[in-house]
């Protein structure tokens, strides 16, 4: 194992479990391992919803909104 993956692996180690699942999936991914599609808890797949139904009724943030959003977190 090089030295940077042992330094990933240790960075990775100290965040929440959620989180280090999560990395954890992308890698194995990335390695060419097929992972199983992700299951959203019950209020997920209700925030999901509610966002299907507010693009159908063509509630989109403007690109003034998007700018900002970004520009918030300096991106």
């Amino acid at each position: 194992m090089t030295r940077l993956l042992e330094q990933a692996f240790e960075t990775v180690s100290n965040l929440p479990d959620t989180e280090q699942d999560e990395l954890a999936r992308i890698m194995l991914q990335l390695a060419g391992v097929d992972q199983p599609p992700l299951q959203l808890t019950p209020e997920e797949d209700a925030d999901l919803a509610e966002a299907d139904a507010e693009i159908a009724r063509g509630e989109l943030a403007t690109p003034e909104e998007v700018r900002a959003m970004w520009a918030k977190h300096g991106l």
